[in-house]
């Protein structure tokens, strides 16, 4: 049920900056009900924060073509972070790609043996810019039907690697690595422990899903070099959000939220919390600032 407009965020809320510059928030489990729909007050306080002079960030682990979601209700920049930080989208012309931090191929490649040889049965997929590409046993995206299926060894070398229009080969995002078994905090810190060296491990899915971006591309880097262009300062941005791959940039920005369903060690990270995402949870807080102004 929402809650009425106007509730407290938590019992612990953070400190409210005396006027944010910018809003950066998570989606899945965050901005967007679990039927993945964007409710009427949020739409509203986004838009209340935009006429403010509050830029708005959508924050994401999504591929820029999943960000149908949220594209209808863009209202200023349009602007929006996916895939953990590896791409940064305009959503006004359709998620065009403005800015890429790929994963070398070679690295990719090494966390993939690393990866078979410490948890036997993973499963990988491989995120591009031109979409996304699986092994036969990784389970298969309902999103994507065109997918190559092909093992990641292939799927990262040459023979099958997909190209761009002008016959590059495609950037890599994320490389994605499933295990049918173990549990997801243990897959993160085993993965982490044999791989973490060489490219940036985390989660999101409920799963023992990992995704693994290119060393030091988190949502947190990648926001923190878009205020720098913008002169926005990390104590001038509040942050939202649920899952591990939420954790830097809750931690970077001056002022955090943990979603009142977030995992444990959100809640001990961000600096407040706020309701649930089927509560309109960040619109609590937004409404909140906007009402100090």
């Amino acid at each position: 049920m929402t809650s009425p407009r106007g509730s407290a965020p938590a019992p612990d809320a953070s400190p409210l900056p005396a006027r944010p510059r910018l809003i950066a928030t998570d989606l899945d489990g965050t901005l967007l009900h679990d039927d993945k729909s964007v409710s009427d007050r949020t739409i509203a306080a986004l838009e209340r924060a935009e006429e403010a002079g509050i830029e708005v960030f959508f924050v994401t682990g999504r591929p820029a073509r999943w960000m149908d979601v949220v594209s209808a209700h863009v209202h200023g920049h349009g602007m929006a972070i996916c895939a953990n930080g590896a791409a940064v989208v305009d959503l006004h012309s359709g998620g065009r790609l403005l800015t890429a931090r790929p994963l070398d191929r070679a690295v990719a490649l090494d966390v993939v043996e690393a990866l078979r040889a410490a948890a036997p049965g993973t499963t990988f997929a491989v995120e591009q810019t031109t979409g996304i590409n699986y092994e036969p046993a990784y389970p298969a995206f309902a999103q994507d039907p065109g997918a190559t299926i092909a093992t990641a060894e292939k799927l990262l070398r040459a023979e099958v690697a997909a190209e761009t229009d002008d016959g590059a080969q495609a950037p890599v995002l994320k490389l994605l690595a499933h295990h049918p078994e173990l549990t997801p905090d243990g897959f993160l810190a085993l993965a982490r422990t044999v791989a973490g060296d060489r490219a940036t491990l985390t989660r999101s899915s409920p799963t023992a899903l990992l995704e693994i971006s290119g060393l030091g591309v988190s949502k947190a880097s990648t926001l923190a070099l878009c205020c720098a262009e913008r002169s926005i300062s990390s104590d001038e941005v509040v942050a939202f959000g649920d899952m591990p791959n939420d954790l830097e940039m809750l931690t970077w920005a001056g002022t955090s939220y943990a979603m009142g369903n977030a995992h444990p060690d959100v809640l001990a990270a961000a600096s407040g919390r706020t309701l649930t995402n089927n509560e309109d949870g960040v619109a609590i807080v937004i409404e909140e600032i906007l009402d100090r102004l």
